[in-house]
């Protein structure tokens, strides 16, 4: 029986959370049925330290153990640059050309743009795009956001089916009229619940070997230091939360371009005592393991997978109230939302869950519930069953 030849593309295969998306979809599609390709960009933009390499090429020799191939194409960028732009667009057009695959399915903006059309040109049969989240605000000025939304809108004309994460990036697409309502579809992106629900850890000997008094109690982040993730605002609450309580230690896990400024500002507060910046590691999950309570004070966020990883650790949550998000944190159920860059609300929240053990673990406990939901195993299943709808659409049978 002949094989569905589908390519996945994207621009940085790093450790973020769009790559981790791809790297499990590619790795969880039966491939007794497909025929997988994954074509990337060198990801130098992500600044990787060697820890982050060292995963990143652990999952490359695993996506290749899984009989994926992987072409590398080193004009494939995220940031505008036209002549990289059009040599990435000639590249695309000729593998499609060559390996005539029945599905190209995109992932994030730069490599949706150019992956679409180019598969486009190319006469793809079935074009998917998942954008992550979106660029309609928090990432630029006024007139490249709505350079990007006219885009994105002609873009979509071309794509069969836009995958959203959370029903309010379905939304935010409908609001902005990117595409029609039946042309976009929601998949959550799933997680490896296994690594998170049953890591096995020594807290005591994690606390001990990342300097944390055993009696602190520890508010922790992950993401990449990038302006977005609003790392700013957590520092400027830890501020207002030590004076009271400063028996806490803040985490935060992930590197990036913003390190430096952000552990100035935790000088400046007074707080660089209670402040812990860990880089990346590839323990996460049993770093995340002795949090107390887990905070993403992002700007925008498409889902917010590692809101996922913490609840299924069991971890209440504060969160910004933005995009994806309100979709996992249930206000009061396993966690708490505030508006966003608003300082006083997310030390207030964070302070009432220090003082009160009971609710963490209420909203812990809940969350974990609540994780359930988003195994990576759905989320291929459900990408396997539009595959299998869009060919039949398109009368290709395979």
């Amino acid at each position: 029986m002949e094989k569905i030849k589908v390519a996945h593309i994207i621009t940085r295969f790093d450790k973020g959370g769009a790559s981790e998306n791809t790297f499990l979809t590619v790795r969880g599609l039966d491939k007794a049925k497909y025929d997988v390709t994954l074509i990337k960009g060198l990801s130098l933009e992500s600044e990787m330290g060697g820890r982050e390499v060292r995963a990143v090429e652990h999952n490359l020799a695993e996506v290749e153990r899984c009989g994926i191939r992987t072409v590398t194409i080193p004009e494939l960028v995220r940031k505008i640059y036209h002549l990289y732009d059009l040599k990435a667009f000639v590249a695309l057009i000729k593998i499609f050309l060559n390996e005539k695959p029945h599905i190209v399915h995109t992932h994030t903006s730069k490599a949706g743009i150019l992956g679409r059309w180019a598969a486009f040109f190319a006469r793809i049969p079935v074009i998917i795009h998942t954008p992550h989240g979106h660029v309609f605000w928090g990432y630029f000025g006024k007139c490249k956001t709505l350079f990007y939304i006219i885009l994105e809108k002609l873009t979509a004309r071309i794509t069969d089916k836009i995958i959203a994460l959370t029903q309010q990036e379905k939304n935010d697409h409908l609001h902005f009229r990117i595409a029609p309502e039946d042309r976009v579809l929601v998949a959550h992106s799933g997680i490896n619940l296994d690594r998170f629900s049953n890591t096995s850890v020594d807290p005591s000997a994690m606390r001990r070997s990342l300097g944390i008094p055993e009696s602190n109690l520890v508010v922790g982040t992950v993401g990449r230091l990038t302006p977005i993730k609003g790392h700013r605002y957590l520092i400027e609450a830890a501020g207002k939360i030590v004076s009271s309580r400063p028996d806490t230690t803040f985490v935060f896990l992930g590197d990036g371009e913003l390190l430096d400024e952000l552990k100035n500002m935790a000088a400046k507060l007074g707080v660089e005592e209670n402040i812990k910046f860990l880089g990346w590691r590839q323990d996460v999950a049993e770093v995340m393991s002795v949090f107390d309570i887990f905070v993403l004070p992002s700007l925008n966020e498409g889902m917010g997978r590692v809101l996922v990883e913490a609840m299924a650790l069991g971890k209440p949550i504060v969160a910004s109230d933005v995009g994806g998000i309100p979709d996992l944190v249930v206000q009061g159920k396993n966690g708490y939302l505030v508006p966003v860059g608003d300082v006083e609300t997310l030390a207030a929240r964070i302070k009432e869950l220090l003082d009160d053990p009971g609710k963490r673990e209420e909203m812990g406990n809940t969350g974990q519930r609540y994780a359930a939901k988003y195994s990576s195993e759905k989320m291929v299943e459900k990408i396997d069953l539009l595959y299998h709808k869009l060919l039949h659409e398109k009368d290709i049978a395979i």
